[in-house]
């Protein structure tokens, strides 16, 4: 793909339709892969600079990814109460 079909791509792409395609992509992957390994595959395979699909997380995926971080201890932990 060029340079252009990325921008073209990103440009139709939404952050719902972005949603939706890392989702499926970590629930193919059979809880081996995180949301951030997949949006990383994602831009590999687009040929793409990870900082350009900035626009297209949406809030709850990140805060999917957000809690991957924590689990892989890359955040720390925040208290939770128990129930």
């Amino acid at each position: 793909m060029t340079k252009k079909n990325n921008l073209e791509e990103l440009a139709v792409m939404t952050p719902k339709k972005f949603a939706l395609m890392i989702e499926k992509m970590v629930n193919l992957g059979l809880g081996q892969t995180s949301y951030m390994d997949a949006i990383l595959d994602y831009c590999e395979k687009h040929q793409m600079e990870p900082d350009t699909i900035g626009p297209l997380i949406s809030k709850p995926l990140k805060e999917k990814i957000e809690a991957d971080a924590r689990k892989l201890n890359f955040l720390p932990r925040v208290a939770t109460l128990p129930v």
